[in-house]
């Protein structure tokens, strides 16, 4: 029995790891968390929060943009579709401004 808890509790934190070197956790206010899968496995903007930046900071984080906030974020109604064109032209390096 007590190898059993020891597998159980070695496999609950291997699931916690996995969990955090996949996926980004987005507040976005409120009670508002969002989920968005990384390009790859690393702790590098794990928790991240929309509160207090501009949409432009958010947005030219390669990794973020990568994993899909600009979606994110125009599906949530924070950025207008004309906005997320030219961050998307931005990113894919075909504008600067």
């Amino acid at each position: 029995m007590h190898i059993i808890k020891k597998i159980l509790i070695i496999a609950v934190l291997a699931a916690i790891l996995y969990l955090a070197l996949a996926y980004h956790y987005i507040y976005l206010g409120g009670r508002s968390f969002k989920m968005l899968k990384k390009t790859e496995f690393t702790l590098k903007y794990t928790f991240f929060s929309t509160m207090k930046k501009s949409t432009q900071s958010m947005l030219t984080i390669p990794e973020m943009w990568n994993a899909g906030l600009g979606d994110l974020l125009l599906n949530e109604g924070m950025i207008t579709q004309e906005g997320y064109e030219k961050y998307r032209r931005k990113m894919e390096g075909g504008e600067e401004e």
